[in-house]
């Protein structure tokens, strides 16, 4: 296997917006998660992306989105996990860039599907155990998650691991 170099990793979750959709019945918790500290912020920074959250929410309610869950949403990147209109002990996702609204495909090297960066996988995981807990809808979406902050220590853990000698 050949591990790569990754870039450093600093999440900050900026907030949290209830959206409700057009059609009265769906609805989608929006986290919106800025990546500080890389070299290029306007592109993983809301403060300097040049769309506001406002717009964001805007053209979000405009896509026709169906169902309850939740989305994250970085200037790059979008992912919405809805809970399963035919199972809803499952968490569906689909990525689309933010501005575009253009598919992102998950599917990775060696047949793998990414799941979560370490921001998605926390909201993910507050996200999932606050719907197994709730007994309606309404009390679920009453719940928003407290992280805040999703550093990561070291990004080249993995790389070192792999290359050094057995």
């Amino acid at each position: 296997m050949k591990v790569e170099k990754c870039g450093t990793y600093h999440a900050k979750i900026e907030g949290c917006q209830l959206v409700k959709m057009p059609d009265g019945k769906s609805q989608f918790k929006v986290y919106f998660v800025s990546i500080i500290g890389r070299d290029n912020p306007s592109r993983t920074e809301w403060a300097h992306c040049g769309y506001s959250k406002e717009s964001f929410v805007k053209d979000f309610q405009a896509s026709g989105w169906e169902g309850v869950g939740f989305v994250t949403a970085f200037p790059h990147i979008i992912k919405v996990f809805r809970y399963s209109p035919k199972v809803e002990i499952l968490q569906h996702v689909k990525a689309y860039d933010t501005k575009t609204r253009k598919p992102i495909g998950l599917d990775r090297e060696d047949g793998f599907t990414e799941f979560a960066c370490l921001a998605e996988a926390l909201l993910a995981n507050d996200e999932f155990i606050a719907w197994a807990k709730a007994q309606s809808v309404k009390e679920y979406m009453d719940f928003i998650s407290k992280i805040d902050d999703a550093p990561v220590a070291c990004n080249s853990k993995l790389k070192a691991y792999w290359e050094q000698d057995q």
